[in-house]
C-alpha cells in the first residue's frame, strides 16, 4: 500500500514525495538518501536484536571481535559496516542466521 503525503491540498504518494525532494530513482541525491536510509534501518535492526538477546554493547564487541565503540557507531549510523563484520554480528553475536535477496 502506498502511503500518501498532503502539501497544498493536493495529494501526493510517497514516491512522488521523494522524486520532488531527493530526485528521481537512480539520481545521485536519491541514491544518498536511500543509502542512508537503509544504514538506519539496519542500525535499528542490530539495536532490537541487541535488546532482544538482552546484551550490551561492549558484550556483542567480545562475542564478535569488535569494540564497543565500533558498535556504538554502528548503531547510531556513523560507521559503514563490512558484509563479513554483519555476518559475525548476526551469526557469532546473535547465533542467528543472515540472508540476502535481491529485488
Amino acid at each position: 500500500m502506498e502511503k500518501e503525503v498532503r502539501s497544498n491540498n493536493e495529494i501526493k504518494s510517497w514516491d512522488a514525495h521523494l522524486d520532488q525532494k531527493y530526485g528521481e530513482v537512480g539520481t545521485p541525491s536519491r541514491t544518498e538518501f536511500e543509502v542512508k536510509a537503509h544504514t538506519f534501518v539496519l542500525a535499528e535492526l542490530l539495536k532490537d536484536e541487541r535488546a532482544k538477546a538482552k546484551m550490551t554493547q561492549a558484550q556483542l564487541a567480545e562475542r564478535t571481535g569488535t569494540k564497543k565503540s565500533y558498535i556504538s557507531r554502528i548503531e547510531n549510523g556513523r560507521a559503514d559496516i563490512q558484509l563479513s563484520t554483519l555476518y559475525r554480528i548476526i551469526e557469532q553475536g546473535f547465533n542467528r542466521k543472515l540472508e540476502f535477496s535481491i529485488h
